[in-house]
């Protein structure tokens, strides 16, 4: 029995729109396949890394911030697990920068051989860490408004991000 004609018109159009949305932001069907599915564990084994947790005497978990945030997120058939901690440092960012230069080495990090010398980037296996300081635009942005516990001193953030795909080197 065929189809009445106004249903298979609908679907055309939406299987010639997808397939012309593919084609120009160059997707592959391949590329759509891969995506987040199965890294749970993944997710998991970052966010419980000791140096998330590992801070300078007088850092404080950021207000908000309480929880680990961790997760994946697939883009152009790359997979990246990620972790992040956020901290409220009544010190100086010379402080926080000289305490986990030591103590991401100490925990197995090595600085990232193709980061400016003043970057707090370290990398491990297929893995990299990068302390960022940060600022009130770049968290109003993010939506956290006005936040002065950590824009005065040193409030920063950890974030870990694991590449999934074997052809991903890890850096910053």
């Amino acid at each position: 029995m065929p189809l009445p004609t106004g249903t298979t018109r609908p679907i055309s159009l939406l299987l010639s729109t997808a397939l012309a949305a593919a084609t120009l932001t160059g997707c592959t069907l391949l590329e759509l396949a891969r995506d987040c599915e199965g890294t749970e564990d993944r997710v998991k084994e970052t966010a419980a890394l000791d140096i998330l947790d590992s801070r300078p005497a007088g850092a404080t978990v950021a207000r908000g911030f309480e929880k680990v945030d961790a997760g994946c997120w697939a883009d152009s058939g790359d997979v990246t697990v990620y972790a992040n901690r956020t901290y409220a440092f009544p010190g100086t960012q010379a402080e926080v920068a000289a305490y986990y230069r030591t103590a991401a080495v100490r925990d197995g990090w090595n600085p990232d051989p193709e980061a400016l010398s003043d970057d707090l980037c370290f990398v491990k296996e297929k893995m990299s860490l990068q302390i960022v300081f940060l600022t009130a635009e770049g968290l109003a942005e993010g939506g956290h408004g006005s936040r002065p516990d950590l824009t005065t001193g040193a409030g920063y953030s950890i974030n870990i991000d694991s590449f999934v795909n074997s052809g991903v080197e890890a850096g910053c």
